[in-house]
């Protein structure tokens, strides 16, 4: 082969390479990605698999609208299957690899702990739908389910004020969100005047099965002349038993009522509810709201996922929210940079399903409803209590010593002019992270 020939064919093929390369990147450019990581085996699977469900509907109902910004969104779902350093992989895999313009997941704190090193490090947005323990504000961060004080603390009141309890049963799964959220509740208990001996607290690991001892001992600890009731942050799968022992032991909702953050219509569509009749969910959002923005999602849903019996819960409306606020500000900065959709969507408003309207505050957090609801024998909730308006989300507990005196401010207005997640009031110092 001369030597003219081989630089000619040396130059076709590098040009072919570069013209599939252009190709493919006009392919990519062609859409705009939405990362999805939740868990679609292992324990959490049980809440986690509609959540994913939530989001090709929304993304394909965006794309009905003509996409975003010129451009179809693309789902990038991918299977962290409920263990914890997998969802870290997994997300670092979505920013890095599928380069997302932002990624709608995780559901235990575990995981959103695991996976918020990476969105920090590499800029992305995650936009985190479930109830948590607050105690935190990150600007790689949207926390669109509900703060302690949008969940925990109302549920509390509830039952003292309305129900008489006297003593507590703090009941949840060995992590952070169950002790972080108990050990607010304890404090808040305290300073109720409930005394410690009154308050009996109990964690279990994941998916844990065998409830027959620790039901036996709530039933004796409730037993000693004071109303009691469980305060259940139980996650995942394990509630299953827990509920069908609770009636194998004749515990009814009269004798020690049960609240429960994690239990929702999803979970009780898997179990005979019949014993379970009276026991309480706070959420603030349930499936049987009487509105006409709720009607609409719950007919949607059921045409998209072709199943009428299908329901629809909290953590979905959150997603609903969290994604349509993130659409707003991409439409608003013009572009999915990170930094400038962060920017533009604080201040941002879109309709809740109960009626109201979901505000993105500059904590990263949202304006949200909270509902008490009592499980029917459908498996649905009758509402029974509710917040007048919505409730801003806290990002810091106003119950712990150490958080009631920081602030998340991510326009700088309250947090000395610098955006910080984690700014202490006293010494007038951001030991968070903060925009560079």
């Amino acid at each position: 082969m001369s030597l003219n020939t081989f630089l000619k064919r040396t130059l076709l093929t590098v040009g072919a390479a570069m013209a599939l390369g252009l190709s493919t990147l006009a392919a990519a450019d062609g859409t705009i990605k939405v990362g999805v990581l939740h868990s679609l085996s292992g324990t959490m699977a049980i809440s986690e698999t509609t959540l994913k469900d939530t989001m090709l509907m929304l993304v394909d109902e965006q794309n009905k609208k003509g996409g975003l910004l010129g451009k179809k969104l693309e789902a990038v779902v991918v299977d962290p299957a409920s263990d914890w350093p997998l969802f870290a992989e997994k997300a670092r895999e979505l920013l890095a690899k599928d380069k997302v313009a932002a990624v709608f997941g995780c559901w235990t704190s575990v995981s959103r702990k695991s996976v918020l090193p990476v969105f920090e490090e590499l800029n992305g947005l995650l936009f985190y739908p479930v109830q948590y323990e607050g105690e935190e504000s990150s600007k790689n961060v949207f926390y669109t389910g509900a703060a302690p004080n949008q969940q925990a603390i109302p549920a509390v009141d509830y039952l003292m004020n309305d129900l008489g309890v006297k003593r507590w049963v703090l009941a949840g799964t060995d992590y952070v969100y169950p002790r972080t959220t108990n050990k607010i509740l304890e404090a808040y208990l305290k300073a109720k005047g409930v005394d410690e001996k009154d308050i009996m607290i109990n964690y279990t690991p994941f998916g844990h099965s065998d409830w027959q001892s620790i039901v036996a001992d709530i039933k004796k600890f409730g037993s000693e002349g004071k109303k009691t009731a469980v305060v259940s942050t139980i996650n995942g799968d394990a509630n299953v038993p827990f509920y069908k022992e609770l009636g194998n032991q004749g515990i009814s909702a009269e004798d020690i009522p049960v609240v429960a953050f994690s239990v929702g219509e999803e979970e009780l569509s898997g179990i005979d509810t019949k014993p379970l009749v009276g026991h309480l969910a706070a959420w603030n959002y349930f499936m049987s709201v009487d509105t006409p923005a709720n009607k609409a999602f719950i007919k949607q849903w059921h045409a998209f996922i072709k199943d009428d019996k299908r329901v629809t819960n909290d953590p979905m409306e959150a997603h609903m929210i969290g994604f349509n606020l993130w659409v707003k500000a991409v439409e608003k900065a013009g572009t999915t940079d990170p930094d400038k959709v962060a920017e533009a969507i604080i201040g941002l408003d879109t309709p809740n399903l109960t009626g109201g309207t979901a505000k993105m505050l500059p904590n990263h957090h949202i304006t949200k409803p909270v509902l008490i609801g009592e499980i029917q024998e459908d498996g649905q909730f009758d509402v029974v209590w509710k917040t007048d308006k919505e409730v801003p989300g806290d990002a810091w507990s106003d119950y712990l010593p150490s958080s009631k005196v920081i602030e998340a401010d991510w326009t700088g207005e309250k947090t000395g002019g610098k955006p910080c997640g984690n700014y202490n009031t006293e010494t007038k110092k951001c030991s968070g992270q903060n925009y560079k």
